[in-house]
C-alpha cells in the first residue's frame, strides 16, 4: 500500500507566504489608520480620483502596449527556432535566457546608460554625423525597458507550445494544396494559442505592476500603479490605502487573466 506524504509542510508554506499576506492586505484595506477594527470604505473611494484613474490607465495601456510588441516580436522569433531545419536553436535560447540571469537592476541600469543624453546611442548617431535624441526618462524609454525585460517570457512558451505541434499535419495541409498563409491561419495559429495565452499572462501581469523599470528609465516624473503602491508603504507611509491600490490592482489582474483564459477556452471548444 502506498503512503502519501503529508501535505502539511506545503500548506503551511502558502498560508505563510501567501494567504497571511492577502489577508493583511485585505484587513489594512477596509480600516482606518488609528482604527484597526473599524471598517470603512475611504481607500476605495479615495482610488476613485481622476488622478489615480489617470495613472491606472497610463499602466493598463503600456502594459497592453508592451505584451502586444512582445508577441509580434516573438512569435516569428518562437517559430524559427520550432523549425526543425533550425540547428541552433539552443544557442540562440541560451542567449535569450543568459540576461535572465543577471541582476534585474544592473540591466535596467544598463539601458540607462545606453539611452542617456551622453550615452552610447547618442555617442553612435553623433559619429554618425546625426542630431542626438532624448528618449532617457520618457514613455518610450519604460516601454523599451517592459518588452527587453519581458520578451522573455513570451517567447519561451511560444517556443514551446509552437514546438508540440504535429508537423506532420503541416506537411498534409501542403499536400492537399494549402499555400504558406493558409497553413500558418489555419493550423500553426491555432495549435499554438495556448503558448499565446501563457505568453500574455506572463507578460501582461508583470508589466502593469512593475515599479523599478518607470522608477529608472521613466524618471520621478512618471508614475505608474506600481510606483504608487510602492510610494504608499514606502515613502507616504499610508499602508491602508497602499494596500486598497494592491487589491484593485490583483483584481483587475485577476480579471484580465480570467477573460484571456475565457476566450482561450472558447476557442478550443470551436
Amino acid at each position: 500500500m502506498k503512503t502519501t506524504k503529508p501535505a502539511f509542510p506545503y500548506i503551511l508554506w502558502m498560508a505563510i507566504f501567501t494567504l497571511i499576506p492577502i489577508l493583511l492586505i485585505v484587513h489594512y484595506t477596509f480600516t482606518a489608520p488609528g482604527d484597526v477594527f473599524g471598517l470603512t470604505l475611504n481607500n476605495f473611494s479615495r482610488f476613485f480620483d481622476p488622478l489615480y484613474l489617470n495613472i491606472l490607465r497610463r499602466s493598463m495601456i503600456l502594459a497592453a502596449q508592451a505584451t502586444v510588441i512582445c508577441l509580434f516580436i516573438g512569435y516569428p522569433v518562437a517559430y524559427i527556432l520550432a523549425q526543425r531545419e533550425f540547428r541552433d536553436r539552443h544557442v540562440l535560447i541560451f542567449l535569450f535566457v543568459v540576461p535572465m540571469w543577471m541582476n534585474f537592476l544592473i540591466r535596467t541600469y544598463a539601458w540607462m546608460t545606453i539611452l542617456g543624453t551622453n550615452g552610447v546611442l547618442n555617442t553612435v548617431l553623433g559619429a554618425l554625423g546625426l542630431p542626438p535624441v532624448q528618449i532617457l526618462f520618457t514613455e518610450r524609454a519604460v516601454l523599451l525597458g517592459l518588452v527587453y525585460t519581458f520578451l522573455p517570457f513570451m517567447i519561451l512558451p511560444l517556443y514551446t507550445s509552437i514546438q508540440k505541434i504535429d508537423f506532420s499535419l503541416i506537411e498534409g495541409a501542403q499536400d492537399l494544396g494549402a499555400n504558406s498563409f493558409n497553413v500558418f491561419k489555419s493550423i500553426i495559429i491555432p495549435l499554438s494559442i495556448p503558448g499565446i495565452v501563457s505568453g500574455l499572462t506572463m507578460v501582461f501581469m508583470p508589466a502593469v505592476a512593475t515599479f523599478l523599470i518607470s522608477n529608472l528609465l521613466g524618471g520621478a516624473q512618471f508614475i505608474l500603479i506600481g510606483n504608487l503602491i510602492e510610494q504608499q508603504f514606502l515613502t507616504v507611509g499610508n499602508w491602508h490605502f497602499g494596500s486598497a491600490l494592491a487589491l484593485i490592482l490583483m483584481i483587475l489582474i485577476v480579471a484580465c487573466n480570467w477573460v484571456i483564459n475565457l476566450m482561450n477556452t472558447e476557442k478550443e471548444q470551436l
